[in-house]
């Protein structure tokens, strides 16, 4: 038998850092990372045969749990016709016209044409691709803190892996592209009026996480996504709406089905639970947006895997068995272990808040809830290492993050959730005892 610590040696000789992606390597928390070797509904097993309660749903297409019977099925039916074609496929059609149709509201339709690709980063680089062709203009506004990807022009003050690594961005972005990106302060409708008053005939979009989660979870303000639009919309400019983590999460019709004001986006881009847990996300809008794409339009964007066949069928199989009942269960799981997380710090004496948007939620150790980044990156975040080894050393593994919000799925029943209730006592005096390094 192997050990974490073995593999992560092992790794570190094969990989930079030993990881494929930045997170894993767990070194805000201090820790070994963990290397697992198979996952079932609510639990993942290491390499060491240790089982955990996870709470990270390989950040969020686990919706229903892992390795789901019909998800499996479905790829593996998918599998033994063929691992892709290069060419077009039914599948893809029939999963492009159930997003569509899952994304209303009061009888609108958002979506009315799809674009199939396979990350979430490329998701988001197409559709702003696609707000410069249809604008003719260069500009895009983000929000500090809000991470779409790491595509060149939009990792200026990412949350995510570019806050824990305590990075301002990347090495390796040109200074030209960088300058085409304009960075505010999230939840500042007043900063968002500013930069439109001043440069708003040069800004082809703006691009918002629908219901932040990228550096812990922040809800927009009342109305926020609302006036977004409206003033976007005022100034020629679309409104590109980042559902990557929360569509199809939240709700059948992601956080665009609950924001408490209507709005309606230009874009929408998708990812995670679109894709079932394979390398599957989407952009979606109005057909005469859409299909300024190539082949029609003279947007180019193209890629040998967008749609295909197994990823396919999984993000159709996830979406087929995402009905009420599930999403009920995900919000009583979520509810019970976000309420039971609060108190044991709050009998711990530890300062925090307790943030959620939808079934999504993360605590963040600060007096008052935080609106934007600078008042996340100012909380306790020394607490928080502490109480996710506290919380690994008794079988529950949580998002290696204080920036990152916490998963549940459908499969989170009574006994996984007593275990993870069980678990928060000890890690919530762990964080009250943590001391700044």
């Amino acid at each position: 038998m192997t050990t974490n610590a073995q593999e992560f040696d092992r790794a570190r000789g094969a990989m930079p850092g030993g990881v494929n992606s930045p997170v894993r390597a767990f070194g805000s928390v201090a820790e070994t990372p963990r290397f697992f070797v198979s996952a079932s509904g609510p639990y993942v097993t290491d390499v060491e045969g240790r089982e955990y309660v996870d709470l990270v749903g390989s950040w969020g297409p686990a919706i229903l749990g892992h390795a789901h019977p019909a998800v499996v099925k479905a790829v593996q039916d998918a599998a033994a016709r063929g691992l892709g074609f290069g060419a077009s496929t039914p599948g893809e059609t029939e999963l492009a016209e159930l997003i569509a149709a899952r994304v209303t509201r009061d009888g609108a339709h958002p979506v009315e044409r799809v674009r199939l690709v396979s990350t979430g980063t490329e998701a988001t680089m197409t559709a702003i691709r696609l707000a410069r062709g249809a604008t003719g203009r260069d500009l895009i506004v983000k929000f500090a803190g809000h991470y779409h990807g790491h595509s060149d022009g939009l990792l200026a003050e990412a949350g995510s892996g570019v806050a824990t690594l305590a990075m301002p961005g990347s090495a390796g972005v040109p200074a030209a592209i960088a300058a085409q990106t304009l960075v505010i302060p999230y939840n500042d409708l007043e900063a968002v009026r500013e930069v439109f008053a001043a440069r708003g005939d040069e800004i082809a979009a703006v691009i918002v996480e629908a219901a932040p989660a990228n550096m812990g979870i922040v809800p927009p303000a009342h109305g926020f996504n609302a006036a977004l639009a409206d003033i976007a919309h005022a100034h020629g400019a679309l409104l590109i709406l980042d559902e990557v983590l929360t569509g199809f999460r939240v709700g059948p019709a992601g956080w665009y089905g609950i924001d408490p004001v209507p709005f309606t986006p230009d874009l929408i881009t998708f990812g995670k639970v679109v894709g079932g847990g394979l390398p599957l996300a989407a952009i979606g809008g109005p057909a005469a947006l859409m299909e300024l794409l190539a082949p029609l339009g003279p947007v180019y964007q193209a890629g040998t895997l967008s749609g295909n066949p197994l990823a396919v069928a999984a993000g159709r199989a996830t979406l087929d068995h995402l009905d009420a009942a599930a999403y009920a269960r995900i919000d009583a799981a979520a509810a019970t272990i976000a309420e039971a997380a609060a108190s044991a710090l709050r009998d711990a004496g530890v300062t925090h808040v307790l943030q959620r948007s939808g079934n999504l939620f993360s605590i963040q150790f600060a007096p008052e809830a935080p609106t934007d980044y600078d008042t996340v990156k100012a909380q306790e975040a020394f607490r928080y290492p502490p109480f996710f080894r506290a919380m690994l050393a008794q079988g529950v593994s949580l998002p290696p993050s204080v920036f990152e919000a916490w998963f549940v799925s459908a499969s989170h029943d009574d006994a996984a959730v007593a275990r993870i209730v069980a678990a928060l006592p000890t890690a919530a005096r762990a964080a009250a005892e943590a001391t700044p390094a």
